[in-house]
């Protein structure tokens, strides 16, 4: 029986009996000098009373009903506490309770609606508390979600940008594999090769929103090695990342697009032959990847279109303004494509 009512006593902590004692105490050491009563005596009514509105107060916030609003529960437990709070310290002093409600009857009304009138003032004050904190409580709560929503509809959006990249990916991988196939059987076995290990580097990764740098180069290498037997002695590669720095998070698919965009729009147009070459180095806290080559440079009506916007947007949306995309004009030809973001070590490494 007792564990069933054990909920109505919670908060009366020690923390609560200290604040109503020393409340009483400061009351008392007011008053004092407006009555004939002594500092003790005046002290053992101010805490009888304390004491029994605090624990009826405790009870009233704690009682499971639905009827009558928690605060005007509490302040009733005040009133009803005041009274016999006065009773209760009569008895503590040796009074007939006969005697209270006669010949004592002025002195346990002042006491009672000095209880009455500093529970409510405290009440008041403990109520606003309450209130600000349930608010602030409420404000946090709509604050999370709201994050929350917004990061929903981030990766509902990176996810979208990452599926328009996707197919652009395997439809020209698929292309280029059929063009071999079918200038170059000898080199098919070769093509395929490079192809699954492409499609093993690329296909767990489409979906994440981040992995490392290692795995970028693996799917930027076959996708490569693919090219160049397609186009021969046209095009040559180089890869020159430090082994620590192929630990480092890097989002996914951002570095494929800068390599596409170096064979399609760089080498493969415009030369005989032309060099591919991927650095990476790391900078005060930034990883700076750059795709640099020796094709046409930067052409007006051929800026990568949709894989370099992706790349912008994704960027913006993963790191603010902390990550960027350079596109610059190489000496004596060619383009420099760097991505910047943030150094930081995989989990996925």
């Amino acid at each position: 029986m007792s564990k069933s009512y054990a909920h109505l006593f919670e908060g009366l902590t020690v923390r609560r009996v200290l604040a109503v004692t020393a409340i009483c105490a400061v009351c008392s050491t007011l008053v004092v000098w407006f009555f004939l009563n002594t500092y003790v005596d005046l002290l053992v009514s101010a805490l009888c009373v304390g004491y029994t509105s605090m624990v009826l107060f405790t009870i009233a916030g704690n009682v499971r009903q639905s009827r009558v609003p928690r605060e005007v529960m509490q302040i009733l437990a005040i009133v009803v506490g005041s009274f016999m709070g006065t009773i209760i310290a009569g008895l503590v002093k040796g009074r007939d309770i006969r005697m209270m409600f006669t010949e004592r009857l002025s002195g346990v009304t002042i006491t009672m609606s000095l209880g009455i009138g500093v529970g409510c003032v405290v009440v008041a004050a403990y109520i606003l508390r309450e209130k600000h904190a349930r608010d602030q409580a409420r404000l946090a709560r709509a604050e999370a979600e709201r994050h929350q929503l917004e990061k929903n509809i981030l990766e509902s959006h990176l996810q979208l940008m990452q599926a328009q990249v996707e197919p652009h990916f395997l439809f020209n991988t698929l292309a280029n594999v059929q063009h071999l196939v079918e200038t170059n059987p000898s080199e098919a076995s070769r093509v395929l090769d490079s192809l699954i290990h492409y499609l093993r580097a690329a296909l767990p990764q489409m979906r994440e929103s981040t992995t490392n740098l290692g795995r970028e180069l693996d799917m930027a290498r076959a996708f490569l090695e693919i090219n160049r037997v397609r186009m021969g002695s046209r095009l040559d590669f180089t890869i020159d990342v430090p082994e620590p720095l192929k630990g480092r998070a890097f989002p996914p698919m951002m570095l494929i697009s800068l390599v596409e965009n170096a064979v399609k729009h760089g080498v493969d147009p415009c030369c005989e032959s032309g060099s591919i070459t991927i650095r990476a180095i790391e900078n005060e806290g930034r990883l700076r990847v750059s795709v640099e080559d020796t094709g046409e440079g930067i052409k007006p009506k051929k800026g990568g279109g949709v894989g370099l916007s992706n790349i912008r947007e994704r960027l913006k949306a993963l790191y603010g303004a902390s990550a960027r995309l350079v596109i610059e004009e190489k000496a004596p030809r060619g383009v420099v494509a760097s991505i910047e973001v943030p150094a930081a070590a995989s989990a996925a490494a």
